[in-house]
């Protein structure tokens, strides 16, 4: 028996990664929406039919009433860096996190709400102004109809890339499954301490529920899963970049590369530049995991691939748009559209499949679908 679709929207699609997690899921995308040509060609190149239904527009230029009509799902990860610490901190009143005023009105024009809605965005949209950020936009969908649960997940868990990130779900208050709760939940590694404070700051004031989830798995330790071994020699850097590379290191940073490289096994670390008193410096890793993927356009947002040790030369290379989408979840994403930094730009502007998966088979099915409700798919 068929399990009748779910029809979604999908807010701020980006290169479609929020699709890529849930279609297997049973989830199908209706519209979608995203300001950048860019994205709609990576989107439309992986899901053709986008032709039909995604918009490339300002979301400020979108009315509610134009959009289909049952869906049951709104997904939204709207735009991060005035949240992020590594942002400008102006919170919802920036130009690009202020997005989120949008979609609430998009929502709030549609002749039938969505029964759920999914947002994800940085850890700081908690602390942005003092949580006061936070504290409007949960009452801003309070005030839609729902009733709201946070939780906080770190993709390594699932791949190897260290990418925290909150996620708010609101189910329609009249449509609470019977096995949610209300209160403050108890501190898991989905909802840390400083997420159940936020549910004991507001449970009283604002509709809030939360769910049993089950743990996280442990997730992988190094990087031999996603990155490419048949890259181009001429990808490496020579040894003048490789020598200034060292040069830039600190005397910590120096003596855990020469650890490294004298090792008797060969391993992978990433690297990144910071700026620190003015200048710019290159830092590894600790661990064997990359950092966060972030949007191109330089400073630290770009990473590097270092391999160490088992009696070779070290060698140096920018990662590559496959080990983006490998370190996103997205293996199987197919890099025929826009150029190689339009393709970093957006994995690292987008969601990790394997997180949003997750979310979707221990939470948003079993509140839309709790009964596999028979129909078309």
């Amino acid at each position: 028996m068929k399990t009748k679709a779910i029809n979604a929207a999908e807010f701020f699609a980006g290169i479609g990664l929020v699709r890529t997690a849930l279609e297997p899921l049973g989830v199908r995308v209706v519209w979608a929406n995203d300001i950048k040509r860019a994205k709609f060609d990576a989107y439309y190149a992986n899901y053709p039919d986008a032709e039909d239904h995604f918009k490339v527009d300002d979301i400020c230029d979108i009315n509610g009433q134009s959009l289909p009509s049952g869906i049951e799902l709104a997904t939204s990860s709207f735009p991060c860096i005035d949240l992020s610490h590594a942002g400008n901190r102006l919170g919802l009143v920036g130009k690009q996190s202020g997005m989120f005023w949008q979609f609430a009105r998009v929502i709030k024009e549609l002749p039938n709400k969505p029964r759920v809605v999914l947002l994800e965005n940085v850890y700081g949209f908690a602390t942005s102004h003092g949580g006061r950020d936070l504290t409007d936009a949960l009452q801003c969908l309070n005030d839609l109809g729902y009733s709201l649960d946070v939780l906080a997940i770190d993709a390594r868990h699932f791949v190897p890339q260290s990418r925290p990130r909150m996620f708010i779900i609101g189910i329609i208050k009249e449509e609470l499954p019977k096995n949610a709760h209300v209160g403050v939940p108890e501190v898991s590694d989905v909802r840390p301490a400083w997420v159940t404070k936020i549910h004991e700051a507001h449970h009283e004031n604002i509709n809030m529920h939360y769910l049993d989830l089950p743990d996280l798995p442990d997730g992988p330790t190094n990087l031999s899963a996603v990155v490419e071994h048949n890259v181009p020699s001429g990808a490496w850097w020579d040894e003048q970049r490789v020598k200034a590379f060292v040069d830039s290191l600190s005397d910590v940073q120096k003596a855990r590369f020469e650890s490294l490289r004298v090792a008797d096994a060969l391993s992978c670390r990433t690297a990144y530049r910071r700026t620190r008193q003015g200048v710019s410096m290159w830092e590894l890793r600790r661990d064997a995991i990359a950092g966060c993927l972030r949007t191109t356009g330089g400073g630290s947002s770009k990473q590097a691939l270092v391999e160490l040790g088992g009696g070779r030369e070290p060698r140096i290379r920018w990662m590559t748009p496959r080990e983006y989408a490998n370190l996103m979840g997205a293996r199987d994403y197919k890099l025929v559209a826009g150029t190689p930094n339009q393709q970093l730009f957006g994995f690292g502007d987008a969601v990790v499949v394997d997180v949003v998966r997750w979310i979707g088979e221990h939470y948003l099915i079993p509140v839309l679908r709790p009964d596999n409700e028979p129909g078309d798919e």
